[in-house]
């Protein structure tokens, strides 16, 4: 795979965070949209804690947590949709090019020198957006919500009964046997209240007040006063305020599909393959927002008044890329948080430390002691007995069933207050908060139970996170047990027939591989799970196939140009024409001048079509060129066709310029 910003050991942690839902009201929504900003939105650069964080397991013993990220959402009640989530994943890709000018690796084997980007960021993106946005399943318990913060404005006639109206709403929203998402992780969720407050135009000694009221309420661990700025204040015009937020909000697809005006998320459905869902130039579409707070539609829920008959082939198709185009550059005009200080950015982080210091982490703490006292009691002593029994009549370790021999019950679903989730939600609580061992431990524990009950999603999850448990151990007093892996991924694969989970298990196991050097085993994972389903998918996994070929040790240099032919075909089947283009012309390093003429005649062909599509003329001509200048072992059929198509594209060149528009029938 190629070299990646994040090492495996960062990925894997920033990619699991604690989740923490925001439920405000409309004055303090209001407030924040005077940035440009949701409350979601405006936490989100300052995520991330700047100093260690301590917490004490159910031993007592003091836990290390470091670089601690929580992930701050606005709540909504509806899932997001599969064909929202590919189409999301399409832009996503599609918006992400190889920046000109751009060096790339020279890597020497044998007789080649192949020149090689270092790095893939439309992969890297893919995978961020995919693992984000992956919807809250029954299964795990990885992005339930653990607490809720209820904001309301300082400006408000009654905060505090604004407050108690904000809890009536979480708390139906959580226990209504009609709302079944969100998912949240405990009954007890942990409520913390923020009085949101205008520095610049609202009543300071008013809202100290209300603070005030709020603590001998709440108790000083479960409310804060945050203060803002909405006006822009007289500063030097020379001073620049960094704008920290236009990263995430590019970059985090999901919350920049937040509106800040009413109306449904208005992403277009349509039954076509994957390549109909971008426009022909490979430019990512523009998606209408929709409200943070709108509890009747996630951000990623389809429109259903949308015309599933709309396809790029249609008359209209030009007018409305152009128009999406426009909208996009008129929205990266937007200035974000324009109206807030340094001195706002470092309140807002002192908030986010105080919450998690005060209430999130002594949450989380509390809620592991519980589970394990839980399990002590319920669970402990039996299956102590019951193992020392099999163990005592058996003489020996009963061999497990293999993946093959077992039933078919994915749809088993345990009650909520059953052991072995009991056992998996602590699992999933030490994982979080980055305590590996006691993690892999509980992980360990669920999957022989999950396994003894033929329960195969869960049991399925239980390994994969077992897994990658043991590989995040401190010290690696185990080796990464990737068989575990390729069972959970046979497991989501075959039996659940769920391929986003087996695709998480083979983004994560891939990079464990990688950073290991065992690029021959990630390279055969990659490739294991390309499928029909999914073009795009498989196009990236074969690409990361290739750069796993050519780093190894003694670097494979044709399996290398075999597999981003293959991925450059389904880049331009998922209608991704310029990373199509990109992985036939890197390999035409290798087959280029080696005496494979009909192979060469094939990238040279393709090459100048997808070249034609995108309006760079004068490389399609370049390529159709290469075709007839040398000796032929085409048929005449073949040669003719393939001048024929040189002198049309020469001919368009010539006399339309580089500008038109005309695509091949």
């Amino acid at each position: 795979m190629a070299q990646c910003v994040q090492s495996v050991q960062e990925l894997i942690p920033d990619s699991f965070v604690p989740c923490v839902a925001a439920l405000c009201s409309d004055e303090a929504e209001r407030l924040t949209r005077l940035n440009h900003l949701s409350f979601a939105e405006l936490l989100k650069p300052f995520s991330r804690l700047t100093s260690e964080v301590h917490m004490r397991d159910p031993n007592n013993q003091l836990h290390v947590i470091k670089n601690l990220k929580i992930a701050v959402s606005n709540i909504i009640t509806q899932p997001p949709q599969p064909g929202a989530i590919r189409k999301l994943l399409n832009d996503v890709v599609s918006g992400s090019q190889p920046a000109e000018g751009l060096v790339a690796n020279v890597i020497t084997a044998g007789d080649y020198d192949l020149n090689i980007s270092a790095t893939t960021p439309w992969f890297e993106s893919y995978r961020e957006t995919f693992l984000q946005s992956m919807p809250a399943s029954d299964h795990e318990f990885l992005n339930h919500y653990l607490a809720c913060m209820l904001v309301a404005s300082s400006s408000e006639a009654e905060p505090v009964e604004q407050f108690s109206k904000l809890s009536q709403e979480q708390h139906r929203i959580q226990h209504n046997s009609d709302c079944s998402y969100p998912k949240w992780f405990i009954p007890n969720t942990l409520k913390y209240y923020v009085l949101l407050h205008d520095a610049s135009a609202g009543d300071e000694q008013r809202a100290e007040s209300i603070y005030e009221e709020m603590k001998q309420k709440y108790g000083t661990q479960g409310c804060y006063l945050l203060k803002i700025n909405s006006r822009t204040s007289n500063r030097a015009s020379d001073e620049q305020i960094p704008d920290p937020w236009s990263q995430y909000l590019q970059k985090n697809s999901i919350q920049n599909q937040e509106s800040y005006e009413d109306g449904h998320c208005t992403i277009t459905s349509n039954k076509n393959s994957d390549s109909n869902l971008l426009s022909l130039d490979g430019l990512d579409n523009e998606v209408k927002d929709g409200l943070p707070n709108n509890f009747r539609a996630h951000p990623l829920q389809l429109d259903p008044s949308g015309d599933p008959s709309n396809s790029i082939d249609g008359p209209d198709h030009v007018k409305s890329a152009s128009s999406l185009h426009e909208t996009k550059k008129a929205n990266t005009g937007i200035i974000h948080g324009a109206c807030l200080t340094l001195t706002d950015h470092d309140r807002i982080r002192q908030f986010i430390q105080e919450f998690t210091f005060r209430g999130l982490l002594p949450h989380i703490e509390k809620t592991i002691r519980q589970l394990n006292d839980q399990l002590i009691s319920r669970k402990g002593l039996s299956r102590s007995l019951f193992s020392a029994t099999k163990k005592w009549f058996s003489g020996s370790k009963v061999p497990e069933k293999s993946i093959n021999e077992l039933k078919n019950t994915s749809g088993l679903l345990y009650p909520p207050e059953a052991p072995e989730l009991q056992i998996r939600k602590m699992a999933d609580l030490c994982f979080l908060v980055q305590h590996y061992d006691l993690a892999y431990s509980c992980y360990h524990t669920a999957k022989k139970d999950f396994l003894n009950d033929q329960a195969m999603l869960y049991a399925a999850g239980a390994l994969e996170m077992a897994a990658v448990s043991a590989f995040l151990q401190p010290g690696a007093p185990r080796p990464y047990p990737a068989h575990y892996m390729d069972t959970a991924i046979q497991t989501y694969r075959d039996i659940c027939k769920n391929m986003v989970l087996a695709e998480r298990c083979v983004l994560l196991s891939a990079e464990i591989l990688k950073s290991q050097g065992k690029y021959s085993e990630a390279a055969a994972l990659l490739i294991r799970l390309t499928s029909e389903d999914s073009d795009l998918r498989s196009a990236l996994l074969l690409e990361q196939a290739a750069h796993c070929f050519i780093n190894m040790k003694s670097p494979m240099v044709r399996k290398y140009a075999f597999h981003m032919i293959l991925a450059g075909h389904r880049f331009s089947k998922a209608g991704q024409k310029k990373h199509a283009l990109r992985c036939y012309c890197q390999a035409m390093q290798v087959y280029k001048g080696k005496g494979w003429s009909l192979a060469e005649d094939h990238i040279n062909f393709t090459i100048g079509r997808q070249s034609y599509t995108l309006r760079q003329l004068d490389n399609a001509v370049s390529a159709f060129r290469h075709i007839l200048i040398n000796e032929s072992k085409q048929s005449a059929a073949q040669q003719g066709a393939f001048l024929r198509e040189y002198l049309y594209v020469y001919k368009v060149n010539t006399y339309f310029g580089v500008d038109t528009k005309i695509i091949f029938k």
